[in-house]
């Protein structure tokens, strides 16, 4: 039997992980079709169907997940050695690809960067904004971007952001005809600005903490938004109450366009935190990345 090229091997990889001819192709460089007739020649070879395909989805049969499990992890540990081999270039160079939130890529990372590239044109970044907890080894990112208390033992972690809080606000105009809530509870009796997440598939939940109790509460309201720039826009129109990190609101309090309410239930929180997996070897690109990156506050 002719024996599989390793691209054969790379093609079922990225189909089978993505679980899409489509992305697959996107993320190789390659046509949809030339990418399906890499994977019928290597079924052909072996003798054996690897994947299930549908209209709908595409997704390994049991000699595919076997095979899967058994080279993934040996081809991402070469890809990770053939890295590892640019420390041995002059100049750092290489593309860095994190996964991270909205408020995290703009209050963490924009600024760190935009620092640190102008002196190193060989390196590039590759940010995706992602509010999921996105798994990112299966997805090969370099690095994530997490809250302290949500990353993985298993990974290295790096704080990149002081501790934060949140705040409920809403504009001067709101309260008009609506009394400052003075508990959590309260909230239920208000128009709130909701977040959907795709981790919860509902809406998102506030957190609240005093004096060691915690609680959450579903809130609802006229607006249903995913991402911070609208949850704002809302709060600042007076549609609502809107549940914000600090760092975003802290002018629009200053200048009286916002009003805090409920201050004395959100404590501080753990901050962002770069993470990544222990194994992953370490190039003098992501190292650069890494240490521009290091919150020394």
């Amino acid at each position: 039997m002719p024996r599989p090229v390793v691209n054969d091997l790379i093609a079922f990889l990225a189909v089978a992980r993505a679980q899409s001819f489509t992305k697959a192709a996107g993320k190789l460089g390659v046509s949809q079709s030339a990418l399906s007739h890499t994977i019928r020649g290597l079924e052909e070879r072996l003798g054996l169907r690897l994947l299930t395909r549908t209209t709908r989805s595409v997704s390994p049969t049991e000699a595919g997940e076997r095979l899967l499990l058994s080279i993934g992890p040996r081809l991402d540990e070469i890809e990770s050695e053939l890295a590892a081999l640019s420390a041995l270039r002059e100049k750092p160079a290489g593309t860095i690809r994190i996964n991270a939130g909205e408020h995290a890529a703009d209050a963490v990372l924009w600024p760190a960067l935009e620092k640190l590239l102008p002196d190193y044109p060989d390196i590039n970044v590759e940010i995706i904004v992602d509010y999921g907890l996105t798994d990112i080894v299966a997805e090969r990112y370099d690095a994530g971007v997490r809250l302290g208390e949500q990353v993985a033992k298993d990974m290295i972690a790096v704080r990149i952001g002081p501790d934060m809080r949140m705040a409920v606000v809403g504009a001067p105009a709101y309260f008009d005809s609506k009394p400052a809530p003075l508990t959590p509870q309260d909230l239920t009796y208000h128009s709130c600005i909701n977040l959907r997440l795709p981790t919860y598939g509902s809406v998102y939940a506030w957190e609240f903490g005093k004096n060691g109790h915690e609680l959450r509460v579903r809130v609802e309201g006229q607006l249903v938004f995913n991402n911070i720039a609208l949850r704002l826009n809302a709060a600042l129109a007076g549609m609502g109450l809107a549940y914000m990190p600090e760092d975003l609101v802290e002018a629009h309090l200053a200048d009286g366009r916002l009003v805090r309410v409920l201050e004395d239930w959100c404590p501080p929180f753990s901050g962002y935190h770069l993470y990544y997996p222990s194994r992953r070897h370490t190039s003098p690109a992501f190292a650069l990345v890494v240490d521009a990156l290091r919150y020394r506050g």
